[in-house]
């Protein structure tokens, strides 16, 4: 990975990039640079979470079967 950013500075770095360019105020020359900015840090964002849902993807996997957790099994019923 060229770029060795956190996810949540590019999500943040991304967010700012996106406001700057939607004000529509910015020389085109910029507004490209941003733009290939803004594509770069999609990527690595996507990236990362590719990363992280395969990790959850093994994680819910064991001795080669897949398990499905129920995730409101430890919440009170309100009934």
């Amino acid at each position: 990975m060229p770029e060795t950013l956190d996810f949540e500075k590019s999500l943040a770095d991304l967010e700012a990039l996106v406001e700057r360019m939607e004000a529509g105020d910015l020389p085109l020359e910029e507004s490209l640079t941003l733009f290939e900015r803004g594509i770069r840090l999609t990527r690595l964002c996507q990236t990362v979470l590719d990363s992280a849902e395969q990790k959850v993807q093994v994680l819910m996997t064991q001795n080669g079967k897949e398990t499905v957790a129920d995730l409101d099994a430890d919440e009170s019923d309100p009934a």
